[in-house]
């Protein structure tokens, strides 16, 4: 891998970092709806792969505290990794680890109007946007389990709110509200059916929020964007090892990840199929990603969590699908689009996952119920 002419305002950038090599290689990595990120290379031996990343500041307003809560995150996940964990007695896990800015040391670099961070690089492992099969969700579900488990006792007041109003569905309906105000009445059955979904569930939007508010759920440190391509795979063992894509984490509910994830894994279709009438959520791998989840978190979970489980699986893939049609009716100011419909398309997607979900609520109750036996059996 040669590092490229047009490479070079990049790389000044990177080499700002306390980098351990010269940099021989850069090039785009992933393909994130909000950050650009760029994967960075480094002489050895051996060789040596980082992260560099341009975080969105029309969505991070605060970026110097997404910084603090990713290190106040890895401080507390290495403090309990050292005092030992039972859960990893045959894996290994990780978390991104920030590299500061050789000058100043700070865990940024602001150049040309951007602010750019480096983290480092989960070696032998990958990604999917769709889980492969009943061992790989399992596995997602495991890794969500351990991340919850591991900052299970970090304090919610020691992480900062950098996305004020993230995950708090009924905002994003006064979001929505707002943008239909100021939007044209736009003929479609695309866009009716849209339309009249989210009337239909108005009522359903505070449900979480009302929880919390009357002291059933409390807040506690989340990931925030739990979706199955943010948790890293071993190659070898094909082994949750990480946890990734940590702007997001904040104080919040843990219902909010634990929904996500189900959201993200259930549907094999993934979030940008065209086949919305094949769209469906697949309970056999509800209940491996649960079961997964509480064979590591179950020893934090209240009566109270469980009882509320359905309604965040439910809530999130209306949200989700909320934020897409706003955005779709705003002019698709916030997640990237390769077309004018890519966000009616998405929302579509999710609210044809959340009627299949409302079909199956029994089913997936009676899950929910049989894995809380089975981990009360184990106890």
């Amino acid at each position: 891998m040669t590092l490229r002419e047009s490479d070079s305002g990049l790389a000044s950038i990177a080499a700002a970092f306390d980098l351990p090599g010269r940099i021989c290689g850069l090039e785009p990595l992933g393909n994130g709806n909000v950050n650009d990120s760029f994967l960075v290379v480094c002489e050895g031996p051996p060789l040596r792969r980082f992260v560099l990343q341009k975080l969105n500041r029309k969505v991070f307003v605060r970026p110097e505290l997404v910084m603090a809560n990713m290190i106040a995150i890895g401080e507390h996940v290495d403090g309990r990794l050292t005092q030992g964990c039972a859960l990893l007695a045959e894996r290994r896990w990780e978390l991104p680890r920030v590299l500061h800015c050789r000058e100043q040391g700070l865990p940024w670099v602001e150049r040309e109007g951007g602010f750019w961070r480096m983290i480092t690089f989960i070696e032998t492992s990958r990604s999917f946007d769709v889980v492969a099969g009943a061992d790989q969700a399992r596995e997602v579900g495991f890794g969500l389990g351990l991340f919850h488990h591991l900052i299970s006792d970090l304090s919610p007041d020691r992480l900062a709110d950098t996305l004020e109003g993230f995950h708090v569905t009924p905002r994003y309906l006064e979001h929505y509200d707002a943008a239909l105000a100021e939007t044209p009445v736009v003929a479609g059955s695309d866009v009716q059916y849209c339309r009249a979904f989210i009337e239909e569930r108005r009522g359903f939007a505070s449900v979480l929020e009302a929880a919390r508010a009357s002291g059933h759920l409390r807040l506690r440190p989340i990931h925030g964007d739990p979706k199955v391509n943010n948790v890293m795979m071993d190659v070898a063992s094909g082994q949750a090892v990480a946890l990734v894509d940590l702007d997001t984490v904040k104080p919040g509910l843990i219902h909010y990840d634990i929904g996500d994830c189900l959201r993200s894994c259930c549907n094999p279709l993934g979030e940008e199929t065209r086949d919305l009438q094949a769209v469906h959520f697949d309970l056999d791998l509800c209940r491996e990603v649960l079961g997964g989840y509480l064979a590591a978190a179950s020893g934090f979970l209240t009566d109270a969590d469980y009882e509320h489980l359905y309604a965040a699986i439910r809530l999130i893939s209306f949200e989700l699908g909320l934020r897409f049609f706003t955005d779709h009716l705003a002019g698709n100011v916030y997640f990237r689009t390769e077309h004018p419909d890519h966000n009616l398309q998405r929302a579509q997607v999710q609210f044809r996952l959340t009627e299949s979900i409302e079909a199956q609520e029994h089913q997936i109750h009676a899950v929910i119920n049989e894995l809380r036996s089975a981990v009360a059996g184990r106890c």
